[in-house]
Order: structure tokens, then C-alpha cells, then sequence
């Protein structure tokens, strides 16, 4: 890829970090609610990116999959800071805070959808001449919404494989007995390295995964395509 093609993708740049902070605003959200008000004390419920951003799952490993792919596969930000001691029933409130991050990307995969629809009305019924500048501002934001619906289907899903420290591990200990839920959570930053090699290593495991988020990926363009005809073969070619 040229510089120009990076230019062009910068629209992933926005999505990304708005859907990470999402993410991350959710569980906290969920743990407030669930009697945990340590992200809201430690400023971690808004939407002000700085204090959410991981400088290695938000900037480097974003950056470095945009110049080698032009896409963002995989992207995380800081944990949001939680204290079970101040949940009433622990497993019960936990799961709930776990899956509240993921299901939070689900729900931004259907906004990015709405917002598709929207964009292309106004340019559409408005008639923005495609050589003014209001056109290609218009197109930059449905780009970066039409790519929004991908890569939050896309965080939902990595972030439930049940691998520590990723939340679909927190949901996976619960439903072992307690020993051998303190043993699978020792495995801890470690597991890093297995997803990895299940991404490097493991012969159909990437193939596997992204046939999994075309598959959750596909409800939410036939949404769009109730409204634009043709959608899902712009989208993927």
C-alpha cells in the first residue's frame, strides 16, 4: 500500500477508538450498576478517549495491521478497573459486567448500521454533488460507519474467545469449579502468547474465526441492504 491508501483508510482511525471506549465505558457501567463504583472514581465512565487508550492494543497494533492489511482485526484498550468485592452475588454480577463489553460492540454494530442507512438517504435524497467537499466528508463518514459494523462484530467476538485475559475467560471460569477456575485464571498474560499462535500457528484457526464474524456480521447487512440494494457486494469487494 501507498501513502495515499493510508490516507484513505484513516476513517478506521475514529470507529476504532470510539467502539474500544464503548467497550470498555460499558463494564463499567455494568459494575456501577451492579454495585462497583470504582471505574466511575477513577474517571473511566466517558467518552473522552485519553483516558481509555492502551498505547499497545489501541495505537501500535491498530497502526501496524492498518499499513500491512489496510484493516483492523484486532484492537483493545486499558481495562476498566473493577473491585468484585463490591458485587453483591460474584459470579452473577461479574458475568454481567463481562459480557457487557461485547454485547456493547454488538449494539454499536447496529448504530453503524442505522447511520449507514442515514448517510446514504441524505447524500442520495439531498443529491451532494460528488465534487463538493460536503460529498467527500459524507462518504468519509459512511466509510467509517459501514467499516464500523465489521469491526465491532469483530471485538465482540475476539473478546469472547475463552482465552485469559480476554472477557470471554471471565464467563468460561465461572462455569468450572473453583479450582480449576483458579487455576485456568493463573494462566493470565500468558495468554497472549496462545492467542498468537492460535491466530499464527494453528493451521484453519484464522480462517475459522472470520468465517464466525462473517457469519454475526451478515444479519446486520442484510439490515442495511433492506435499504440499499447491493450493500453486502460493495461492502465485501
Amino acid at each position: 500500500m501507498d501513502l495515499r491508501s493510508y490516507l484513505e483508510n484513516i476513517y478506521i482511525v475514529p470507529i476504532l477508538i470510539f467502539s474500544v471506549v464503548i467497550h470498555e465505558m460499558a463494564h463499567g457501567w455494568v459494575a456501577l450498576r451492579c454495585g462497583d463504583t470504582t471505574a466511575r472514581d477513577m474517571g473511566r465512565l466517558t467518552l473522552n478517549p485519553i483516558p481509555h487508550i492502551d498505547f499497545f492494543g489501541s495505537i501500535l497494533v491498530p497502526l501496524l495491521s492498518i499499513l500491512t492489511t489496510g484493516r483492523v482485526f484486532i484492537a483493545w484498550a486499558k481495562p476498566v478497573p473493577i473491585d468484585p468485592g463490591n458485587f453483591s452475588h460474584y459470579k452473577r454480577d461479574d458475568t454481567l459486567v463481562t459480557a457487557a463489553g461485547p454485547f456493547s460492540n454488538l449494539i454499536t454494530a447496529f448504530i453503524c448500521s442505522v447511520f449507514v442507512i442515514l448517510i446514504h438517504f441524505i447524500i442520495v435524497n439531498f443529491s451532494v454533488p460528488e465534487s463538493s467537499m460536503t460529498f467527500e466528508f459524507m462518504n468519509f463518514i459512511f466509510k467509517m460507519f459501514a467499516y464500523g459494523i465489521f469491526l465491532n462484530v469483530t471485538l465482540a467476538i475476539f473478546n469472547l474467545l475463552p482465552v485469559p485475559p480476554l472477557d470471554g475467560s471471565h464467563i468460561f471460569a465461572h462455569l468450572l469449579p473453583d479450582e480449576a477456575a483458579y487455576r485456568y485464571r493463573q494462566i493470565g498474560f500468558f495468554g497472549i502468547f496462545i492467542i498468537l499462535i492460535l491466530f499464527s500457528y494453528i493451521p484453519g484457526f484464522s480462517k475459522l474465526f472470520f468465517r464466525i464474524i462473517i457469519f454475526f456480521t451478515m444479519p446486520y447487512l442484510n439490515f442495511v441492504e433492506m435499504f440499499i440494494p447491493g450493500f453486502s457486494g460493495l461492502y465485501f469487494s
